[in-house]
């Protein structure tokens, strides 16, 4: 397996945008001379503004020509690029708002990967410092799967996100072997937590952990811990900056991560029927890839629309209503009560997620969601499933209820004849809409 070496930068970003952008490319070019495949940046990487009206000014849209340099950067340099923390400007003219946009570049200068930050830090010290990031930043949204980069996979973080393990467990979860915080830690938060917060997830995760930082003072109100720092996946401090604007290089050894995983399978040793389970930060898992079973039954992977890590969900062959879907565990497994923590958590939370695309497609703002937990409630197929159905008020002619009747009849021997099959193409046409609004 290869190893890859890796350059972590520190600034001293300020309200001078072209000067941040000469100081950062100086500092590119000479991690990329001594062999960097990727180079990573901290938080706030364009600019450090002395007040919240010069963030808001001076944000940029992706389009902006901030990214345009680093991306000819690049592609200049032919080597990847994590840009921490970018203040970028929303699509949306009306925002009052701006996101902290974390960028991953490839080297071609294309975009590989964008995050925004989802943990806003708010922090106020009478006479010391006050930092309201809520005040000026939306937060985002959403977690990004891993990034698939020359070095391995790479789970996105910004500096505050640090903080909460939760959030490298499930990129961990999701196949990162590398986890990156750019950062711009205070001076007095970072005395005291920095290094072993840094340190904490990479046991944890068993991952490599990147940390560029900023330094220093930016403005009269404003200043940095610094010490931007890589950590291998033992916990070990492989590469520091010290005091100043600069770099430190490391050999990312995917071999290393793998050994390190063996000595200590944390992963298989987890007691998730105890504890919570954290979801992989994963949007979707790929759907050709295994068999899917509905009890003794083969389900066609051209019939299924969306799959989770425990779960999937497929067309029903035999439809109460038009819209009418199914939502199943990947396990066989005959009655709900029999689910593990994990299995519940992840089945209830895609039938949330059908259930949103299903109203939108269907323009309804009802569903009828039902599970038939054994014989004497209507089960037939002894693998729990979960019935969706989109409804409208003209079903069964006004009488909405007959939906329990039907959904008893529809797939019984004696009365089959009364409800349509849909054939294969029928059905691959139905999955393949939802699939593409999922």
């Amino acid at each position: 397996m290869a190893s890859h070496l890796v350059a972590v930068c520190q600034l001293n970003s300020t309200n001078d945008k072209e000067k941040n952008f000469t100081v950062a490319s100086s500092i590119v070019t000479k991690a990329a001379s001594v062999g960097a495949r990727m180079i990573f940046l901290p938080e706030c990487f364009d600019f450090i503004g002395n007040n919240r009206q010069e963030a808001l000014q001076a944000a940029e849209t992706l389009d902006g020509q901030t990214l345009r340099n680093y991306r000819d950067l690049a592609k200049k340099l032919g080597v990847w690029l994590s840009l921490g923390g970018m203040h970028q400007k929303s699509d949306d003219p009306d925002a009052k708002k701006i996101l902290n946009a974390h960028i991953i570049l490839d080297d071609q200068g294309e975009l590989r990967s964008i995050y925004h930050k989802v943990h806003l830090f708010n922090l106020e010290i009478p006479n010391v410092v006050r930092l309201i990031e809520s005040e000026s930043y939306s937060s985002g949204n959403k977690l990004p799967e891993p990034v698939d980069s020359p070095i391995g996979k790479i789970g996105l973080g910004i500096c505050y996100d640090l903080r909460f393990g939760e959030m490298a467990i499930a990129y961990a979860k999701a196949g990162a072997h590398v986890l990156t915080y750019p950062s711009s830690f205070t001076v007095p938060t970072g005395i005291h937590h920095w290094e072993t917060l840094v340190r904490s997830r990479a046991i944890e995760n068993q991952c490599y952990v990147i940390a560029a930082a900023q330094v220093g003072t930016h403005n009269a109100k404003r200043a940095s811990y610094g010490h931007a720092m890589i950590v291998d996946p033992w916990g070990t401090v492989i590469a520091e900056c010290s005091d100043g604007v600069g770099f430190a290089v490391a050999l990312i050894d995917e071999e290393f991560t793998k050994k390190s995983r063996a000595r200590l399978p944390i992963w298989t040793d987890r007691r998730t029927d105890l504890y919570a389970d954290i979801e992989p930060a994963i949007d979707r898992f790929p759907i050709e890839q295994i068999e899917y079973l509905f009890q003794d039954m083969k389900i066609p992977a051209s019939q299924v629309f969306f799959r989770t890590r425990y779960s999937y969900a497929f067309v029903n062959h035999r439809p109460v209503l038009n819209g009418h879907v199914l939502v199943s565990p990947l396990r066989v497994c005959k009655k709900f009560k029999d689910l593990s923590k994990a299995e519940v958590t992840d089945l209830m939370l895609l039938v949330q997620r059908v259930e949103k695309t299903l109203e939108s497609l269907y323009e309804t703002e009802s569903t009828t969601i039902t599970i038939q937990d054994g014989i004497d409630a209507g089960q037939s197929v002894f693998h729990v499933h979960v019935h969706l159905l989109p409804r409208k008020p003209t079903d069964f002619g006004g009488n909405i209820d007959k939906i329990y009747r039907e959904l008893q009849r529809h797939d019984k021997q004696e009365f089959k004849k009364e409800y349509k099959r849909l054939s294969q193409e029928e059905m691959s046409v139905i999955a393949n809409r939802l699939r593409d609004n999922m």
